[in-house]
């Protein structure tokens, strides 16, 4: 957050000892100045999504699983709930062809008892009430509020952006289930529940900067009202273009104008609403000139809203010294290292990404810091530990606090650029801080019959036509796709490149054969089965995960087929020697190594050991390679360090330039290697563990500090040898699980002490002004 906060137009050198100036001016940033003018009376919109309790008309409210007595009385709607999911449900009729997103929920009501009110909705025909109860511990709902018990009616004013996922679009609201307390035998009394659609919302406030999103692809935005014009005082550099997408929620047609003092420079009309249009504009003539530059926008109805994505002034060829042009950091999702020939795989998985690491520094031993995207990927982008940053559970977000690598390079004028096929590594986690276009995992449309995990083509298709707009400005691309999440199963024609033609027919067989004798719903669901589950049921462990592992192979060689594109797209553009690429997982997964699937639950090597490769050839030696031990939470320090931009204070990783580059004269000291597990909310009544794992000195020691029955509270492993951690040697040597465990202890009250202020801490060290800055941008609720 700091580096978000510096001025907006930015004079920094792009790396140590450069002399080129890459001045960018962000005129979300700029807004403040702005001046706005023609602002009108917006037209009513549609009409309220609201349900009152104070007449007598049908109001379409039904009691689900768990509720007793509902009826109306004296304008409210009142019940008791008999267990600790009572549903009540409503079926919505209007509004469902909206491509709108819900902004908010309200909830007028009076609660007796409880901790907190839930909310969750439905878009197809089967409300869905009863796996929503069967699920709610497992995956909480979405919306949620603390409970005010008593006995005065509150007001529960739910955010959209408070939930563990991207959007709620108005299509997807079909049914709304409202479970209005956690514990049996509670009263409620219901007023009024309305749903705040974002035009609604829009509608009702002055223009500004917001994080806006169309079809879930969001920019860093300026919303303005037809007839509303935004002009900005301004100082044009030479070489400079505006770089500039738009985008409207109306139906009718929309235009938008731009021009500098009384010369017109846009005139484009959006007739298609949710659709974001790119109209970068030149700006050469105004070379070292001061000037009015006006955003101007005209409908037919006023107050029509119209979107101003991501306008930012740019300098072409910004030349640096030291530092690359771009920096391009792909993380492939659930992906084990010993899956990959470059780590020895018999296999040719990943030709690509062995040439990168064959033309730059291979990691030996690079370690993860968590077991599941969320807590690995926050732990990586903003260089904390989970200790410190506080993710464990599905709707925690990282603190507005923290510094993330794309607020680094934002901070220092780079076009920032993000896509991801997995919903945590977004907005719903707070990683969209410093990033100025994301394109969320709901904006992926798959082909039909394919699974969602398989991402990386589009992607890749979506970040090509970005580079050929963005090669000649200094650019961070931050791409995630998920093609080894299970399931396994790839495209055509990875689906049979280690795979029997027969494969998938003989699997599912074996699935359905054992889905009865799996006790966890969520493994059953997914057709993930223990070991003994499968002894249990007769059906052949070596067997079943042979072929989740050629489709686990096939799907990394899918995704390694959609980097060499990338690859192909940065030599064709002469940006090859020029762009600093890096390569890594966020974790592995597991395949009965330790008898069971998937991944989270235990911090053994199998989904702890991920691999990490970096090419830049003007400054990493071709086939480098790297021994030590490193962790993921140093990834982001490096490559700060090795561009020429300053870490931020927060981050605790260490710059791995003294292993990449031995002869820049800089020492690296080895480290303790750190994971940690800790189990969720709905995991607390499962058999299994809280764990942190320490790797030092060629040894791996485990603490399980919260572990069931019989299980041991120390493991040890011999690192080198036994990398999956099969063989526990700790009642062999009581001295070394001594002093490792006391390192393990010194370094979490480290991280306790260095935690992250909270989200409450910062706001009140922030003036009004930042504060309702970072509201809008959605870093701060």
């Amino acid at each position: 957050m700091r580096l978000l906060l510096q001025s907006v137009l930015v004079v920094t050198l792009l790396s140590c000892g450069s002399t080129n100036e890459n001045t960018v001016i962000r005129l979300v940033d700029e807004f403040p100045s702005a001046s706005i003018t023609g602002t009108v009376e917006a037209a009513a919109t549609a009409e309220p999504t609201e349900w009152r309790f104070d007449a007598d008309e049908e109001h379409g409210f039904t009691a689900g699983a768990g509720v007793t007595g509902l009826t109306l009385r004296d304008g409210r709607l009142i019940g008791r709930s008999s267990t600790s999911v009572p549903v009540i449900h409503v079926e919505r009729t209007h509004g469902l062809d909206d491509p709108d997103v819900l902004h908010e929920v309200i909830i007028r009501a009076r609660i007796s008892e409880g901790t907190n009110l839930w909310v969750t909705f439905s878009g197809g025909e089967d409300p869905g009430i009863e796996r929503a109860v069967e699920r709610a511990d497992d995956f909480p709902w979405p919306l949620t509020s603390p409970i005010v018990a008593g006995d005065a009616v509150q007001t529960y004013t739910i955010s959209a952006a408070s939930a563990p996922r991207a959007s709620f679009p108005s299509s997807g609201i079909r049914h709304i289930l409202l479970r209005p307390t956690d514990v049996s035998g509670a009263d409620f009394e219901i007023e009024s529940v309305r749903l705040v659609f974002r035009k609604e919302h829009l509608a009702n406030i002055p223009a500004g900067v917001g994080w806006q999103g169309l079809s879930e692809i969001y920019r860093e935005t300026i919303v303005t009202r037809a007839p509303e014009e935004a002009s900005f005082e301004l100082s044009f550099p030479s070489r400079a273009f505006l770089d500039l997408a738009v985008g409207t929620l109306e139906e009718s047609p929309v235009t938008f104008r731009v021009s500098i003092d009384d010369e017109l420079l846009l005139t484009h009309t959006v007739t298609t609403p949710h659709r974001w249009e790119a109209v970068p504009i030149e700006l050469t003539a105004f070379a070292d000139r001061q000037g009015t530059l006006t955003l101007s926008l005209s409908a037919e109805q006023p107050g029509a809203i119209g979107f101003w994505g991501a306008p930012v002034l740019r300098r072409r060829n910004v030349q640096s010294a030291d530092g690359p042009r771009g920096v391009i950091v792909i993380l492939l999702d659930t992906l084990r290292r010993d899956r990959l020939d470059a780590y020895g795989h018999d296999r040719e998985t990943a030709p690509h990404i062995r040439s990168l690491a064959e033309n730059g520094a291979l990691f030996k031993d690079a370690i993860a810091q968590g077991a599941w995207t969320k807590v690995s990927v926050p732990s990586m982008l903003s260089s904390t530990y989970p200790t410190s940053n506080g993710i464990y559970e599905m709707y925690h977000k990282l603190p507005a606090s923290a510094d993330t690598m794309a607020e680094a390079f934002r901070a220092a004028g780079y076009a920032t650029w993000a896509a991801s096929g997995n919903g945590f590594s977004g907005r719903s986690t707070n990683l969209h801080q410093g990033v100025e276009v994301l394109h969320e995992n709901g904006s992926l449309k798959v082909p039909e019959g394919q699974s969602r995990s398989k991402s990386a083509r589009i992607l890749v298709d979506r970040l090509l036509p970005w580079l050929e707009s963005h090669h000649d400005v200094p650019f961070f691309v931050y791409l995630h796709p998920i093609d080894p999440h299970s399931p396994y199963e790839p495209y055509r024609p990875y689906d049979t490149k280690w795979g029997a033609l027969d494969g998938k027919e003989r699997h599912d067989e074996r699935v359905e054969k054992v889905r009865p004798f799996i006790e966890s719903d969520f493994q059953k669901r997914m057709g993930l089965p223990l070991r003994g589950e499968l002894e249990e049921a007769g059906v052949d462990a070596e067997a079943f995960v042979q072929h989740e592992l050629d489709m686990y192979d096939g799907s990394i060689r899918a995704a390694d087929a959609e980097i060499g594109r990338i690859l192909e797209k940065l030599s064709e553009l002469g940006l090859e020697e020029d762009t600093l690429v890096v390569f890594l997982s966020d974790h592995g997964e597991e395949f009965l190594d330790h008898g069971g699937h998937f991944h989270e639950e235990n911090v053994y090597g199998e989904l702890t050991n991920v691999p990490l490769v970096m090419r830049w050839p003007r400054r990493i030696a071709a086939e480098t390679v790297i021994e030590d031990t490193v962790e993921i939470v140093d990834v982001v320090p490096t490559i700060l360090d090795l561009v020429g931009l300053p870490v931020p204070e927060k981050m605790q990783g260490e710059s791995l330039k003294a292993l990449l580059m031995p002869s820049s004269g800089e020492r690296w000291t080895a480290k303790p290697a750190i994971t940690e597990w800790t189990r969720r909310t709905d995991q607390r009544d499962e058999e299994m563990v809280d764990a942190r794992s320490i790797i030092l000195d060629g040894y791996k020691l485990i603490h399980n500090f919260e572990r069931p029955d019989g299980f041991p509270e120390y493991e040890l492993y011999d690192h080198a040898k036994d990398p999956l951690d099969q063989n526990d040697i700790a009642s062999d040597h009581a001295e070394i699980v001594e002093r490792l465990a006391s390192q393990l202890a010194a370094w979490h009250e480290w991280a306790l002490a260095n935690a992250l202020p909270s989200d409450a801490e910062s706001m009140e060290a922030l003036d009004s002004e930042e504060l309702e800055r970072l509201r809008s941008l959605g870093y701060v609720q």
